[in-house]
Parts: C-alpha cells; structure tokens; sequence
C-alpha cells in the first residue's frame, strides 16, 4: 500500500477495507463513556481504542492528564489489539477526529502507517455495527518517541517557535474554565488556534489550500519552528494532523500541554483573546 495521507475518506476504506484495521477511539469531555458508545454502534470490524489507558500513562502533576505512554506498553496494547507492524489503521472518532488524531498521530511519528476517517462516525455513509470486536493478537514493535516531534514546558517558555492553543477560544481566553483545571488561560504568547476550525461545517477537512491559508494567518508556514498543545496533548494532535495534511511538516507536540503548565505555579499565565 502506498504511503498513506494523514487524511482518507469513506471510499478510500471501502477500497482498502481488508488490508487495514479500523480503530473507533471515541472519548467525550463531558465524562461520557466512549466505550459504550462504541458497543452501541460502530464501524464495521473496528477496535475500540482507549485514549486514557491504550494512548496515555497515569495522570501527574508534571505530565498532565494525559501523559505519553511509554513505547513498550503502547506497542503492547495495540498488539493485543490486533494491530502490528506494518497495519495500516484508519481511525475515527464521533465527529472530525479531534481524539482519534492522538493515535494517528503517534503511529505516523513512529514510522507507521494510520490516518484519520475524515468525517468521523458521523460522516460514515455505510452500516455500522453493535458489540465488541476481537481481532488476533498481533506483534508490534516499541519505537521510541521522536525527541524532535515533542517539546518540554522549558523549551516552550524559552521562545523562538511559534506557539498554537488547539483548545476553543473560550478556554483560550480563560473565560471557560474546566473542572480539571488549576488556573485557567494560555501559554503567555501562544495564538489561539482552536483544532476545530480545521474542519468544514460538516465535519470534514478543509482542503490543504485552505489550510495553508488559515496557519499562514497565525504566522505558520513550511520551515516555521512550531509548537502545539491543548488541553492535555490530545486534541492538539489534530492541529498537527492538519497542518502536515497542509503540507506543513516539523511541527512538534507539547505533551504536557496546559494541564501540566497551569498545575505549575511557577508557570506565568496570559489571559483574554490576545496571546500576551
């Protein structure tokens, strides 16, 4: 299979349906269970993927809410899951990708072939089905995470990279404040750069011309040294995503994001619409 993009429609899967696995990796804010969610209906074949226990380690202060798991234990639980060296994986999520994008992210970082369904569930034409699916145990190999496609809070607070919020703007601000965090605000310097504006009324992607033109606005473009994050470096894996779907390439993820920053009190906070 040729390289794959990090952005594939419902044709493409249908084409492509018996050489990949699919992976529903639906995870909701509001503290619903993506788990059940997926029992109820998804993707015919699709795993059900984890972002709290499959694509993150516990909790801390200095890692955030969802720390990077370690390489062995993520090839581990995605082995068991049925995906191995060289599976090509689709992943979705219940609307435009903004959590399935963590997985698809680290895979495609590692080396591995995974894409995001563009459209998410929602924009699934084709039957679903109900119950769990249990695919043979497969072999995969831990990759180290590459060191450049990630930064620390210290190399954030030094400067020089542009800094992108993928959170909405109203966490951006400070005037939305979630119950999971110590201080509410931004990165003093960091554009707001919500992951939601990548996509289309209707879920799906805006074109790569399109989006070029919206990270040229926030001072992006190819060769820029840039950092994003979120609310726990989930989310901002879909900036990341869209930007090398843009043709952006280099961009590195801040794993900690704002729930490792805010829960440091040595950590200056910027508030309001500007960067600060």
């Amino acid at each position: 299979m040729p390289e794959l993009p990090p952005v594939v429609d419902a044709g493409w899967v249908r084409a492509h349906r018996d050489t990949l696995v699919l992976a529903d990796v639906r995870w909701f804010l509001d503290g619903r269970s993506g788990y059940e969610a997926y029992l109820a209906g998804h993707l015919p074949g699709a795993v059900w993927v984890d972002v709290d226990t499959v694509l993150s380690a516990p909790p801390d202060e200095t890692g955030g809410r969802h720390p990077l798991p370690e390489p062995a234990e993520f090839a581990r639980a995605l082995g068991a899951l049925g995906i191995g060296d060289g599976t090509p994986v689709v992943a979705y999520d219940a609307d435009g990708g903004p959590y399935a994008a963590r997985l698809v992210w680290l895979l495609r970082r590692t080396g591995r072939p995974a894409a995001l369904l563009d459209g998410g569930l929602t924009g699934w034409p084709g039957e679903t089905e109900t119950g769990a699916v249990v695919l043979p145990e497969a072999r995969l190999t831990p990759v180290k995470w590459p060191e450049a496609a990630l930064r620390s809070a210290d190399q954030v607070a030094e400067g020089g990279a542009i800094v992108l919020d993928a959170r909405a703007a109203e966490r951006y601000s400070g005037a939305h404040v979630l119950p999971t965090d110590v201080r509410s605000g931004h990165v003093p310097g960091a554009r707001s750069a919500p992951w939601s504006a990548n996509l289309d009324p209707d879920g799906t992607f805006l074109t790569p011309a399109r989006l070029r033109e919206r990270y040229r606005a926030l001072g992006v473009e190819e060769g820029t040294d840039v950092v994003v994050y979120c609310g726990s470096g989930v989310t901002a894996c879909h900036d990341l995503l869209a930007l090398e779907h843009a043709g952006i390439t280099g961009a590195a993820l801040y794993p900690g994001s704002w729930s490792a920053w805010s829960a440091d009190p040595s950590r200056p906070v910027a508030t309001g619409t500007e960067p600060g």
